[in-house]
């Protein structure tokens, strides 16, 4: 089974309901969640590069029950909208269409459907990221402890404005072909 395609089997398998907002001294609110290299890639040709079960394991455990919110091509990427999410596209194409998605024109758009939502995430690509630093109060970063040739990359994240919070490392194994590293910054 290729990369993508195990990918989208782990991402769509239905998962139950958690609440990813009960960790002690960690602020609600929209929250950034992206894999990246060391280099910063998150992808090529509109798929992952890497495929490590116990990020889209984490994926869906954070996501689960609340909005995300992703651009076109990272809608596009996916077989279909995630279970057991609001999904939420962002594109400037007035006329797009999406089973089972809501559709926005921008960001904060896409943001004032979701104000109910204590945590709605932001799930990429590399543009809406940039658009959504700003707004962002966390970010859930898988550090993937290699470099990859790329074409949409994550953005710098600037230590004047972000701290680190927590990081938990994960060695190489059985079913992860990567060493990496969870992140999480919230905003200063």
């Amino acid at each position: 089974m290729n990369t993508k395609s195990h990918n989208h089997k782990l991402l769509l398998e239905t998962d139950e309901k958690t609440d990813s907002t009960d960790k002690p001294g960690i602020k609600k609110g929209i929250t950034i969640i992206a894999a990246a290299s060391e280099n910063d890639a998150l992808g090529k040709d509109n798929s992952l590069i890497w495929h490590i079960s116990d990020d889209l394991q984490r994926f869906k455990k954070l996501t689960s029950g609340h909005s995300i919110i992703m651009g076109r091509k990272t809608f596009e990427s996916m077989p279909r909208a995630l279970p057991n999410r609001r999904n939420i596209i962002v594109t400037r194409n007035k006329g797009y269409l999406a089973k089972e998605a809501e559709v926005c024109s921008s960001i904060e758009n896409a943001l004032s459907l979701v104000k109910d939502d204590m945590q709605p995430f932001i799930i990429g690509g590399g543009e809406i990221y940039r658009q959504s630093m700003a707004l962002a109060e966390r970010i859930e970063l898988t550090r993937i402890h290699d470099v990859f040739d790329a074409d949409t990359f994550f953005p710098n994240i600037p230590e004047t404005k972000w701290k680190l919070i927590n990081e938990e490392k994960q060695s190489k194994s059985n079913t992860n072909n990567f060493s990496f590293s969870y992140l999480t910054y919230i905003k200063i």
